[in-house]
């Protein structure tokens, strides 16, 4: 999860952005505003000069941190209110547009969508002697490496779709000295960068994912499904096992449209479940 995080900050340029906020005391506030906002981690110091002294704080004990807002709030009386010749010393990290949490479920949302319908097959001989395969579904823990790339791209797309359904409510600015800012530019230039089936970051992922047959968009194989003509009713499908696999047969159930042509007059029909029509 962290790896792929790092990549999609890398592919959108939302890095984290250290900071160094230094507050003078005046006898007079408390609370101070960071010059970050979305503040991840910090440390706080507070310093006098006269004498020479320099004093770490510990979080809930001497101040409170407001990481949204990106405000520190000082609840130690000896420091609240921040006195004259005390200085207040603030260093830490911000993330960028998105947390981690908002990135892990861009990722979470990838990785299904990416693994979707698939599964790694193990061969195994259990406890009678009998050989089974098991069938453990794709997830971010057993996904292959060479498609960790993959993941972060589709992820990505996601958060930059994100950027540009904000940036689509922005309107062009005219003014009649004419001056004009083009604020639509930048939603041009992410749904240019996100790309169509063959280019920008859409694109990329296509023809990766074509390559390696993966993705929603591979080829699959699968079976038709047969009606018998004495019962109208379909026939059985099972999954194909290997010769030498002494497991129970697994049913399959694929999906069979045409429920809007169903009759809802609830009329019965004549006929016998389970023998004909």
């Amino acid at each position: 999860m962290a790896g792929i995080t790092r990549r999609i900050r890398n592919e959108v340029g939302d890095f984290e952005r250290p900071f160094l906020d230094t507050f003078l005391g005046a006898d007079e506030l408390a609370s101070y505003d960071l010059s970050e906002t979305g503040v991840t981690a910090v440390t706080a110091k507070v310093t006098t000069a006269d004498p020479v002294a320099a004093v770490d704080l510990s979080p809930d004990v001497d101040y409170v941190l407001d990481s949204i807002e990106g405000r520190i709030v000082l609840v130690n009386p000896a420091y609240s209110p921040l006195h004259h010749g005390q200085t207040l010393i603030v260093r830490g990290t911000a993330q960028g547009l998105f947390a981690d949490t908002d990135l892990e479920t861009y990722i979470d949302d990838a990785v299904r969508q990416h693994a979707y319908g698939r599964s790694l097959t193990s061969r195994y001989r259990d406890s009678h002697g009998f050989i089974r395969y098991d069938h453990e579904p794709i997830t971010l823990k057993n996904l292959p490496a060479v498609e960790e790339p993959l993941v972060a791209y589709l992820a990505a797309i996601n958060v930059l779709w994100t950027l540009a359904t904000d940036a689509a409510t922005d309107i062009d600015i005219s003014t009649a000295e004419g001056t004009f800012v083009p604020r639509t530019q930048r939603y041009r230039q992410l749904m240019a960068h996100i790309g169509d089936a063959t280019t920008g970051l859409q694109g990329r992922y296509n023809t990766l994912a074509q390559q390696l047959n993966v993705g929603l968009g591979r080829i699959e194989m699968v079976t038709a499904r047969r009606v018998s003509r004495t019962t109208n009713r379909l026939v059985p499908v099972f999954i194909e096992r290997e010769y030498d696999d002494s497991s129970m047969p697994q049913r399959l159930l694929p999906p069979i449209d045409g429920e809007e042509y169903a009759d809802e007059s609830n009329v019965p029909s004549p006929a016998y479940p389970g023998l004909w029509g």
